[in-house]
């Protein structure tokens, strides 16, 4: 990563590709079940949008300390959507292509994201 082009957090490849995956999850959220509208639909898109969002904060923060605890936090979001991912292909809400675009999708979020903490840490 090279930090003199970073200017945005929208510059930060962990957030690129963690807004790809709320694309992602909005889009296939849409098809279920009414019922759930209030449910898993909204607790799984609350978590997407959390993943970009401690993103966003952790890049406004000075200290490594203090990035490295919002880039942290979106770790544990990935992780709960990937849980939450799971419960939805178990419950027959997604179709198991779906399941494995999106669960890729949340590795390389994750994968991104360490890389940044790793970055910043030694930076």
């Amino acid at each position: 990563m090279n930090a003199g082009k970073i200017k945005s957090f929208t510059d930060l490849n962990a957030w690129k590709e963690g807004h790809k995956l709320v694309l992602m999850i909005y889009k296939i959220t849409n098809n279920f079940p009414d019922i759930e509208k209030f449910g898993l639909v909204s607790q799984m898109r609350r978590c997407v949008v959390s993943i970009t969002s401690n993103i966003a904060e952790g890049f406004s923060r000075k200290s490594t300390k203090e990035k490295a605890q919002f880039y942290f936090i979106s770790l544990g979001s990935i992780t709960e959507l990937q849980n939450q991912l799971l419960i939805s292909r178990d419950l027959k809400f997604i179709k198991e292509k779906d399941f494995q675009e999106v669960g890729q999708q949340t590795v390389v979020v994750q994968k991104i994201t360490n890389g940044l903490i790793r970055f910043i840490k030694n930076s």
